[in-house]
């Protein structure tokens, strides 16, 4: 057999693989973005939904955590140990899917954040400090980091800052089309504890929250398992005060949440269900903010995201989602 024959055999043989390789997360990704483009109305939500394309494709990982507390060892914390203290810990391995998807689902849920943003204002990330509030993944920080954006993730969770750990996950992210932009997270209770006040900083032209800052789950308006609920940490009125002073003069914030139907009376209070403000219009404009819209019921266009997302297969979306939006601006 000649070797022009061996050659075209071979390079046959490689497009075969390749055509028939299931897709990656990042494949995955992309093709929900495509679909989701469509129902934007700003330029910069559809600019947000063509980003994941530019996301690195992920590998399986190994974490470890204490099998009785369920705690995450992060890694510098796992070199110091000795053999035996290595030994107890229980290896987690995660499936590289895990790494967009996390515990909370695809982050491309962040369109409708985005595109709320643009509505009000906000006609590109290039240059811009966004801070998000209980972030859940690395997904979407990576995207508008890639727009352009200084990216700051806030959340309580250790499992996070274990599976976000090796090189290149955080750090400077290039901006195919303008200056790169960067994404770091902190771990802790905003804004109770000071150190995170410190690590977090200021100057933040962006708040935004997907899926925490609920009423229910802040301020249950029935009687609910203390452990379903979210505490602050500070009161109501130290929350705002952080929040506003975290701002830049016009900062915006951004609150979107997806939640499903409420339990009837008869039936246990689900928290997640109350997806309105956790603070009163009052409260927010007496700790220094303009409310352009207060607990907007966004069911249509959530519902919308979710069937393009595909949520349909497992749920009937008209049913089973509703969706509220609270947007402010500090003066």
């Amino acid at each position: 057999m000649n070797r022009i024959l061996i050659l075209a055999l071979s390079l046959g043989t490689v497009a075969a693989a390749q055509e028939t390789s299931p897709p990656t997360i990042v494949d995955n990704l992309a093709a929900e973005g495509e679909r989701i483009a469509a129902l934007m109305s700003t330029d910069v939500a559809r600019d947000f939904a063509g980003r994941a394309v530019h996301l690195p494709v992920p590998s399986q990982r190994t974490l470890y955590r204490d099998a009785e507390t369920g705690a995450y060892v992060l890694p510098d914390e796992w070199a110091s140990l000795d053999a035996d203290a290595r030994a107890a810990l229980e290896s987690v391995e995660l499936p590289a899917d895990q790494y967009y998807t996390t515990k909370y689902g695809t982050p491309m849920a962040y369109a409708r954040v985005v595109e709320l943003m643009g509505l009000h204002g906000v006609t590109s990330l290039e240059g811009k400090r966004v801070l998000d509030y209980g972030y859940g993944t690395i997904g979407h920080l990576r995207m508008m980091a890639s727009m352009g954006a200084e990216t700051v993730g806030i959340d309580v969770d250790r499992f996070l800052p274990a599976l976000y750990s090796e090189a290149g996950d955080l750090g400077d992210v290039e901006n195919p089309s303008g200056a790169p932009g960067r994404t770091s997270i902190v771990t802790g209770r905003w804004p109770a504890s000071k150190p995170v006040i410190e690590e977090v900083g200021g100057g933040f032209d962006v708040f935004t929250s997907k899926n925490t800052l609920k009423r229910g789950y802040v301020h249950p308006s029935r009687d609910a398992d203390p452990s379903t609920l979210i505490d602050l940490g500070v009161g109501d009125a130290g929350f705002l005060a952080a929040l506003h002073d975290c701002l830049e003069p016009g900062g915006l914030v951004v609150i979107y949440n997806i939640c499903p139907p409420q339990n009837p009376a008869d039936k246990p209070y689900i928290p997640w269900a109350d997806g309105q403000s956790p603070f009163t219009r009052a409260q927010w404009d007496a700790a220094g903010f303009d409310v352009l819209a207060f607990s907007v019921v966004d069911d249509e266009p959530t519902r919308a995201l979710a069937t393009a997302l595909g949520w349909g297969a497992n749920m009937d979306v008209e049913t089973s989602l509703h969706g509220w939006y609270t947007i402010t601006r500090r003066r």
